[in-house]
């Protein structure tokens, strides 16, 4: 069975016409669109084998070089159960190097599209932008970001990367969020390797001195005791080349760190400083560059510890004490004159607590524990007993009430108690429901309340001429205020709501 398409024949029928001298060879090569050769040499097989001419001899036979299916089902199904997050290129190096089965891209792209498992890059319309060419030499500038992602495990992390501009050179560091920190530290290792940089290109986040935080910065700050300026893009495509440095390291890198079950931030790290970045982001994305570097070497006098900390400041105290943390600590340096009100720097490193610095010198701080309210009320337990002690040595409540500075009454108060009580008895015995001798007879607050309380609706200044008025009370406006918050009726609605309580109780 032969089969044809329309194209087929076409040929097959105008070779025929040709052949039985119904057609011309000029007009058949003009339908065609043939040269005169060609329908003579169609013509001759026409004669010797019939419309067997116009199917190509290969038709229906398998190309020599053609993969076999068992491979094809191989990789279909490392594909399904393995590899199923990587893209063709890097599943096509994964099948070389690990699995040792060599594969060409394009016949890959069609195995995955048979079993309609493809991984497409993010296209997004967005606006027309103008190129920026490279940095001529590295050191420049140098791109900082982070990126928050699912990069191993079921939690987020942030790796903080810094790439340069002339020759995408990469320093990263996965850390579990996107902080300052992480930011000093990344910088701090680039510059520790190679020197110090130029400018640092970053967006406007308030780790960087942004809108958020345009006040002060530890970024910002770092930056200009080094001597590199800051420069804010405008936006993400202004720094594409971090942002397209993520989209690598998240197509490339999150599949390496699943296939080798990484699932904490050290061997992330590590897989990453010592393996990804070394194996295949230096030998295939980092760039050479024409120009010598124009990295500065960090100076003698300069040490990075001082400057890559998280530095807050305090004021110190009339009593040489300043308050961190939570805490109070006193300044034990030996000091020629006094610091007070003067500030004092503080450098919080993760790794070594803080420490406390003036004048560019390190002092010896210590922390000051407070005494606790127990403990203070014992203190003067201790006092009182003391004073007691006293009276029973001299023998006279007047002479040891000359040495101790504590009235004779107070004394005879004491022993008094510690008679009656024991030494429990003089611990400071709270009397809340005492009154004080200048709140209002309690007879007023008695009309007042029961005044109000019949007519809730009325005000303070009304409650006091309605009182003076009919019952004669003489009570201002804010002694009626007064006396409302001491029984907690000092709102209409409290008023409304007690007074329905009293008269739904009678």
């Amino acid at each position: 069975m032969i089969v044809m398409d329309s194209k087929a024949q076409l040929t097959v029928d105008i070779i025929a016409k040709v052949a039985e001298g119904r057609i011309t060879i000029v007009n058949a090569a003009k339908l065609l669109s043939k040269s005169r050769r060609t329908i003579e040499r169609h013509v001759k097989q026409y004669q010797q084998v019939g419309i067997q001419f116009a199917i190509h001899g290969n038709s229906g036979k398998a190309p020599p070089n053609k993969t076999p299916v068992s491979i094809k089902k191989a990789v279909q199904a490392l594909i399904k159960e393995k590899y199923f997050d990587l893209n063709l290129l890097h599943l096509a190096e994964k099948l070389e190097t690990d699995e040792h089965i060599v594969v060409k891209r394009e016949t890959l792209r069609g195995w995955a599209h048979d079993i309609h498992h493809v991984k497409r890059a993010k296209r997004r319309r967005s606006n027309a932008r103008k190129r920026r060419e490279r940095m001529e030499a590295p050191g420049l500038m140098m791109q900082m970001d982070g990126s928050p992602h699912l990069w191993f495990g079921d939690k987020k992390h942030c790796l903080i990367a810094m790439i340069d501009d002339a020759t995408s050179e990469v320093y990263a560091e996965f850390f579990p969020s996107e902080r300052t920190v992480g930011c000093l530290k990344v910088m701090r290792d680039c510059i520790e390797t190679k020197g110090v940089f130029k400018t640092l290109y970053v967006d406007r986040a308030g780790i960087f001195g942004g809108p958020k935080r345009c006040n002060f910065s530890q970024m910002q700050r770092a930056c200009e005791e080094l001597g590199i300026e800051i420069i804010f893009a405008n936006s993400p495509q202004g720094k594409g080349r971090i942002e397209r440095a993520f989209d690598t390291f998240q197509d490339r890198l999150v599949p390496e760190l699943r296939l080798n079950n990484i699932n904490d931030i050290a061997a992330a790290n590590a897989y990453l400083k010592h393996v990804f970045i070394p194996q295949f982001w230096q030998t295939k994305i980092q760039v050479k560059s024409k120009q010598a570097p124009e990295f500065t070497p960090l100076s003698k006098h300069i040490n990075l510890d001082n400057i890559c900390v998280i530095k807050d400041h305090r004021k110190i105290r009339n009593d040489h004490t300043f308050s961190y943390g939570n805490k109070f600590y006193l300044i034990d340096s030996p000091l020629k004159h006094s610091i007070a009100n003067q500030k004092i720097e503080i450098r919080n490193t993760s790794e070594k607590g803080f420490t406390a610095h003036f004048a560019g010198r390190e002092i010896a701080v210590s922390e000051v524990n407070e005494l606790s309210k127990l403990a203070i009320e014992d203190l003067e337990v201790q006092k009182k007993l003391e004073v007691l002690a006293l009276v029973e040595k001299l023998g006279n409540v007047s002479k040891a009430s000359r040495q101790s500075g504590v009235s004779r009454d107070t004394i005879y108060r004491h022993l008094r108690l510690v008679k009656q009580g024991g030494p429990e008895a003089l611990k400071r015995q709270e009397t809340p429901n005492l009154r004080h001798k200048n709140c209002v007879d309690i007879g007023i607050e008695k009309a007042v309340i029961e005044f109000s309380l019949k007519h809730p609706h009325l005000g303070q200044q009304k409650v006091a001429h309605k009182l003076t008025e009919a019952l004669g009370i003489d009570v201002s406006p804010n002694g009626v205020r007064s006396i409302w918050l001491r029984n907690d009726m000092n709102t209409t609605a409290l008023r409304i709501e007690r007074s329905l309580a009293l008269y739904e109780s009678a």
